[in-house]
Order: structure tokens, then C-alpha cells, then sequence
């Protein structure tokens, strides 16, 4: 088991399968939640439950490395800032008043913001195969949100909700190509904690704020048993397979992986809640994959050799 195990890890083209599938389960549970679960506690429970789980086997290692994480203390806060609590506490919220239609297609931006910020931030150039795979996948996330029928665009609104989704995603894609400016020397399961005490700092205030109004925290058994699997699954195992992946792969194949969690939520949805999967699902689903096999498969057989950027001199 242990070898299987650790040659997956080391093939981390197979490994880009997991972070949507986890996160496919935190969406359809995010949306079951949000009627009774204030969106910034959501965010908080799944980071402080994530920390936890994470902290009895980096505490010692961190302990060495407080240094390292206090010279790059600017790297690990806009790391926590972006990827932790800027993405979920803005999803979560947005969760509660956007269309299901709204959040299948904004979300997919996500393959586009990446390589955006990557130029942007100077850590990656872009390649043609890599922008067809892109837009391959996004169109066959536009079909499923369109239901088959492009007109119905015009019935998609833009209001507050929409706008934080577009914002929850880039704060994802920023985090996306920050994530792979950390230093080599500082461990990432060290680094992932750190971050994850980061993000929990800046989601503090928010958090008191939403409190000091009222909200309150469902303790029953289905709710927390949710936010322990979103907490160990969709947090913490995403999150290091994700980085695995950016480390290794880069942040622009990484990132379109992400049109995975339409394909995985629509197959739980209809495992769980008896969906029916229809013919534009299917022809959506096909260019999804054919996109990610277009830009993933191009860059499979160098993947251990990745170009990384340049960490930046700390001054």
C-alpha cells in the first residue's frame, strides 16, 4: 500500500484527480449547508479542523524552521490571505444567493485567471496547447451551465453574489502561482500550516463581526460530521495534493484540473441526490476532459522537470 502510495505521489499527473473530487463534496455540502451555517464560521470551522489534524506532525519541524517562515512571513500571509480566506469565506457567501447555473460557470474561470495572474506575477509564460486545453474546457462548462441552450445566457444575471464568486476565484488563482514561490527549504507541510494560521488571522475580524450579528453555529451531528470531512478531506489533503501539483506540474495545468469539480459534482449530485444526468451534461463532460487531457497530457511526460520561477530576494 505504502508503495503504491508513494509512487502516485511520485507521478503527480494522476494526483490531479483527487483535489477536484474533495472539492466536488465540499461544494454540494457547502450548498446543503448554507441556509444554517454562517459562511465566515464555515470557513473558520474547516481551517481550525484542517490545523489540528496537521498540527502533531509539523509542530516540531516548525519549531526549526520559525526562522525561515518569520524571513517569509509576507509570502505566508498573502498566501493565507488569498487561498484561504479570501476563496471559501467569499464562496461560502456567495453560495447563498447565486444560481446553481451562475456558480457552475464562474467558477470555471478559475483554468483562465490562473495563467492570467501567472503572467501577471511573472511566474509563468503561456503555451498555445495549454490556452486550447483552456478553452476546450471552458466550453464545455459554458454548455452545461447553459443547459444546452447558449441563449439562456442572457437569462444569467450579474449581481453582488456573482461578483464575489469572480472574486472567491481569483484569490484562488493568485494563490495558485504565490504558492510556488516558497522556498524549498521550508518544508510544505510546515508551510501549508503556517498558512493555514495565517488565514485564520485575517478571517479573525470577519468572523467576530458575523458573531457580534446574531449568527449562530449548528452543532448537530450531520453538520459537524460535514465540516470534519471538509476540514480533513477538502482542506488539508486538497490542498496538498494541489500544491504537489503546482510544485511539479506548474500553476497553468494545475489550474485546469479545476473544470473537474463541474464533472465530479454533477456525478455526486446524482449518486446522492438522484440528479438526472442529461445529454448536455454528457457532451459538456466529454470537452471538459478532452480540454484537461489536451493541456495535462502535453506536459505529462516533463512533469518532473518543472520550470519554477525564480524565488524572489528577500529584502
Amino acid at each position: 500500500m505504502r508503495a503504491a502510495l508513494l509512487a502516485l505521489w511520485a507521478r503527480p499527473v494522476w494526483l490531479l484527480w483527487l483535489p477536484p473530487v474533495f472539492w466536488a463534496g465540499n461544494l454540494v455540502l457547502g450548498r446543503a449547508l448554507g441556509p444554517v451555517f454562517p459562511p465566515v464560521s464555515l470557513a473558520v470551522g474547516r481551517w481550525v479542523v484542517a490545523l489540528v489534524v496537521l498540527a502533531p506532525f509539523v509542530w516540531r519541524p516548525a519549531l526549526r524552521e520559525r526562522g525561515l517562515l518569520a524571513q517569509h512571513w509576507a509570502l505566508v500571509l498573502a498566501c493565507g490571505a488569498f487561498g484561504i480566506a479570501g476563496y471559501n469565506a467569499l464562496g461560502y457567501l456567495a453560495l447563498q444567493t447565486v444560481p446553481a447555473a451562475s456558480v457552475a460557470f464562474l467558477n470555471s474561470t478559475l483554468p483562465l485567471m490562473v495563467p492570467l495572474a501567472a503572467v501577471l506575477l511573472g511566474a509563468e509564460r503561456i503555451t498555445w496547447k495549454a490556452l486550447l486545453g483552456i478553452a476546450i474546457s471552458f466550453v464545455g462548462i459554458a454548455w452545461i451551465a447553459a443547459r444546452g441552450d447558449m441563449a439562456s445566457f442572457a437569462a444569467l444575471r450579474f449581481d453582488g453574489g456573482e461578483w464575489l464568486v469572480l472574486v472567491a476565484v481569483a484569490n484562488y488563482a493568485v494563490y495558485s502561482v504565490l504558492l510556488r514561490r516558497k522556498p524549498a527549504s521550508i518544508s510544505p507541510l510546515v508551510f501549508l500550516a503556517a498558512t493555514i494560521a495565517a488565514g485564520l488571522l485575517v478571517l479573525a475580524p470577519f468572523w467576530a463581526v458575523e458573531l457580534a450579528r446574531g449568527a449562530r453555529i449548528p452543532t448537530d451531528p450531520a453538520s459537524l460530521g460535514a465540516v470534519l470531512y471538509i476540514g480533513v478531506f477538502a482542506s488539508l489533503f486538497a490542498f496538498i495534493l494541489w500544491g504537489r501539483c503546482v510544485a511539479t506540474l506548474g500553476a497553468t495545468v494545475t489550474g485546469v484540473s479545476f473544470h473537474l469539480v463541474a464533472l465530479f459534482t454533477a456525478l455526486l449530485a446524482f449518486a446522492a441526490l438522484g440528479e438526472p444526468v442529461r445529454a448536455f451534461h454528457v457532451a459538456g463532460f466529454l470537452l471538459i476532459l478532452l480540454g484537461f487531457c489536451v493541456t495535462t497530457f502535453q506536459r505529462a511526460g516533463r512533469a518532473s522537470t518543472p520550470t519554477r520561477p525564480p524565488v524572489p530576494r528577500q529584502h
